[in-house]
C-alpha cells in the first residue's frame, strides 16, 4: 500500500504529524509526505517517511504539475492534516484530481491536541500505532554536534521565532544569557540564517553563537545534547521534545 500524508506549515507543524505518520506506516509499504518548503526539512527528519513532495502554493502555480506527479505515483490512500477547512478542502481537491483512491482528513474542532486529532483521523482509516508506541514526537537519530557546541554541558537559548511577536528583543536576550552564564551555565545560542544578527547580539562574548550554522538535522543534534532549551518559538520547542530535551517556554523578551 502506498500512502501519502499531507501537512502544510513549518518545522513545528510538520513534526506534529509524526505520530500519525508512524501509524500509517504500520500498514503502508511506502509513506510520502506532502508539505511546503518550510516544513520539508522537518518531514525528512520523521521516521518512516520515504519521500517528500513539496507543494508551495495550494490552489496556485504548480498545481497541475503536482496532480500529474501524484497521479503517476498512484497512491492508494492519503491522510490530510491541513489546518482549517479551506486548506483541507484545497488539498483534498488536488488529491481527488490525482485519483488517490481513499482520502481521510482531520475533522473540525474537537478539543484534542493536534497530535491526538491526527491520530484519530488515522485510526478512522484503520491505521493505529504499534504496541509500545506512546504517540510522542520523534525524529530520526541526530548527529553528534560537539564540533559545533564544544565539550561539556550547556543550555540552548533560541531567541528568534517565525512569529515576530514571539521573538526576543536582542538586549533583553543578551541580558538573559549573561544571567545564565553568571549562574554557571554554558550557553549556546541558535537561530536560522535570517536570525544571525539577532543571535550574534544575544550571544555577545559570553555564549557560543550558532546562528545560521545549523540545518534542522544538526539543530536536532545540538538540542539532543543540551540540558535544556529556552525559547518562545514553537518549532524548536517541538524539535527539543522529539529528541527528549526539557523545554523552558518563555514569552517574548520585548523591550517595552
Amino acid at each position: 500500500m502506498k500512502a501519502l500524508v499531507a501537512r502544510p506549515g513549518g518545522l513545528g507543524d510538520v513534526l506534529l504529524a509524526g505520530p500519525a505518520v508512524r501509524a500509517v506506516a504500520t500498514r503502508a509499504t511506502r509513506v510520502t509526505m506532502l508539505c511546503g518548503g518550510l516544513g520539508a526539512p522537518a518531514a525528512r527528519l520523521l521516521p518512516h517517511v520515504d519521500d517528500v513532495v513539496v507543494w508551495e502554493q495550494p490552489g496556485g502555480d504548480g498545481t497541475d504539475g503536482l496532480v500529474s506527479r501524484l497521479r503517476a505515483e498512484s497512491y492508494d490512500v492519503a491522510l490530510v492534516l491541513a489546518r482549517g477547512a479551506r486548506g483541507s478542502s484545497n488539498t483534498t481537491g488536488v488529491l481527488r484530481s490525482a485519483r488517490v483512491r481513499r482520502i481521510g482528513a482531520v475533522g473540525g474542532p474537537s478539543g484534542l491536541s493536534e497530535e491526538e486529532a491526527a491520530l484519530d483521523a488515522a485510526a478512522a482509516m484503520g491505521f493505529g500505532l504499534r504496541r509500545g508506541d506512546d504517540g510522542g514526537l520523534r525524529v530520526r537519530p541526530a548527529p553528534d554536534t560537539a564540533g559545533l557546541t564544544g565539550n561539556g554541558p550547556y543550555v540552548v537559548v533560541h531567541p528568534g521565532a517565525g512569529d515576530p511577536g514571539r521573538a526576543w528583543e536582542a538586549g533583553r536576550g543578551a541580558a538573559a544569557v549573561a544571567r545564565l552564564a553568571d549562574a554557571g551555565h554554558r550557553v549556546v545560542v541558535t537561530g536560522g540564517p535570517e536570525e544571525a544578527v539577532l543571535t550574534r547580539r544575544v550571544a555577545g562574548e559570553v555564549a557560543v553563537d550558532l546562528g545560521g550554522r545549523t540545518d534542522p538535522r544538526t539543530f536536532a543534534g545540538v538540542l539532543r545534547a543540551a540540558d535544556a532549551l529556552i525559547t518562545g518559538s514553537g518549532g524548536p520547542a517541538r524539535l527539543a521534545a522529539a529528541v527528549g530535551t526539557p523545554v523552558v517556554s518563555v514569552r517574548a523578551l520585548l523591550g517595552h
